[in-house]
């Protein structure tokens, strides 16, 4: 508690008190039973014209989802819109001073996004740490195959993520990514997602011929290798299908068949994002994790007024689905280096290594990520008491085995929701069953101060998920808390 100071702790004691009533109060409504057990949903807690609020920022956030639509759109989404909102790049050391909004892009597949603050970074920052990686199916590097496969041409293919195969077949997908080539040009790849375009599929078996197929277990209804999505069936005069296919393509975006080499291109749901339910309470889109908190992390800073107290900063990383591994992940130097170029342009010829250890071990963070949500079908997947329901708010993890946030550091966070009213619950897997642990362990490592938060989905990881718009607001809603905080 010594490097909160006596004016903080003030702070937190008026918080917990402040919580305290709002526990209390909960106990009341619930007879006197557990506080969990007088929980309400979210939407009954909306005041005055907040239902409204609640809808128009799911517009605006379904918006994003049909952008960005992988690492690399969504990077790109995030830099217009910041730019937009007064955001420029940080190219000078001098441009590092009180209410300044900066982008450090970083190799067009992550960025982080900064508003400096009042204090000095080694006083302490703020930071909300997401990722813009989702589950998705890529091409490999020589991506069109049509052998034993007559009259048609398949894409092949590697699938990225933890994903449950069997739910990416007979779905429209969409062609995204981009192609570099060795004459310098990067070339935008889009097929699917307009009306007038084609799209890809994989097939199935048909009821009447898949007998010998029916004994494969749950998780190999499909297998890795039959993630081939058809991508054409009309061959040439004197070409095969996949000749024609290849011809067309190189056509299309003027490249060489070993251009696909140097490609990054990924299969996604063709859908748009759509709302779920008569009450259109529910945002449906494939990517909200954790495209989710990142679109929160973003709009919170940027409708940030002003200078806050201390530096707030959205870290918006890549490869999370697999390890949060190379240059983009968080598992790189990447948010160390963008520290070192703040603090360095605060410091001027004063910067050493020991300021930037100072600016790390002092900062704040919430690793933002979506979480799975208590399932109507099958409840019995959670443990029900502990588990984080659609509509009831936003998350704290709680996952156990070193991934927990420090109590201290869990009560500061408790202080900052209650103070904004803003509905909250925590989730924590079933014993032997789930697990937990998102990008927060790499910043923890840093000496960094880190608490893992979400909001619940349903169909995590498939084709189409699903969140409350107004548990995605209510997440918005702490982050600028969150960034605003001293």
């Amino acid at each position: 508690m010594k490097r909160y100071g006596k004016l903080a702790i003030m702070v937190m004691a008026a918080w917990a008190c402040a919580g305290a009533g709002m526990h209390a109060q909960a106990q009341e409504a619930a007879g006197g039973a557990s506080v969990w057990a007088g929980k309400k949903s979210s939407w009954l807690a909306l005041q005055g014209g907040q239902r409204d609020e609640v809808f128009r920022f799911a517009e605006q956030y379904k918006q994003y989802l049909a952008v960005a639509r992988s690492p690399y759109t969504a990077t790109a989404e995030a830099i217009r819109l910041a730019k937009a909102a007064g955001f420029a790049e940080l190219t000078r050391p001098d441009q590092v001073k009180p209410g300044a909004r900066l982008i450090l892009p970083a190799r067009d597949r992550a960025v982080v996004l900064a508003v400096v603050g009042q204090q000095p970074l080694v006083s302490g920052s703020h930071v909300v740490g997401t990722h813009h990686d989702s589950p998705h199916i890529a091409l490999k590097a020589r991506p069109v195959n049509g052998a034993a496969r007559d009259g048609l041409a398949v894409f092949n293919t590697v699938y990225y993520g933890g994903i449950k195969k069997y739910q990416w077949a007979n779905v429209p997908l969409a062609l995204t990514g981009r192609i570099d080539t060795t004459d310098g040009r990067t070339i935008a790849v889009s097929i699917g997602f307009d009306a007038a375009d084609p799209v890809f599929a994989i097939g199935d078996a048909a009821p009447h011929a898949d007998k010998e197929l029916r004994n494969r277990s749950y998780t190999e209804v499909f297998k890795g290798e039959e993630l081939d999505p058809v991508a054409g069936s009309i061959p040439g005069e004197k070409a095969s299908v996949v000749a024609e296919v290849l011809r067309a393509l190189k056509e299309k975006y003027r490249i060489q068949e070993e251009d696909f080499v140097s490609a990054d291109l990924h299969l996604v749901p063709a859908t748009q994002p759509r709302d779920v339910g008569i009450d259109r309470g529910l945002v449906g889109s494939h990517g909200q994790d954790d495209r989710l908190s990142t679109y929160c992390a973003l709009r919170a800073l940027l409708d940030l007024d002003g200078a806050p107290a201390q530096t707030a900063i959205a870290y918006l990383s890549n490869f999370e689905e697999v390890g949060s591994v190379n240059n983009t992940g968080a598992s790189s130097q990447l948010l160390n280096t963008a520290y070192a170029r703040l603090v360095s342009g605060q410091k001027g010829a004063l910067y050493s290594e020991i300021d930037l250890r100072t600016a790390l071990r002092h900062a704040q963070v919430v690793s933002a990520d979506t979480n799975d949500g208590l399932s109507p079908l099958f409840p019995e997947a959670s443990e029900a008491s502990n588990a984080a329901r659609i509509g009831f708010g936003v998350t704290i993890k709680r996952y156990g085995g070193g991934f927990d946030a420090n109590s201290e550091y869990t009560a500061r966070i408790r202080g900052i929701l209650d103070q904004a009213s803003i509905p909250w619950q925590t989730h924590t897997p079933k014993v032997d069953v789930g697990t937990g642990g998102t990008i927060g362990r790499f910043m923890s490592q840093q000496e960094m101060e880190v608490i893992d938060m979400g909001v619940p989905l349903i169909s995590m990881h498939s084709t189409f998920e699903m969140a409350s718009k107004v548990d995605v607001w209510n997440f918005y809603r702490f982050m600028k808390a969150f960034y605003a905080a001293r």
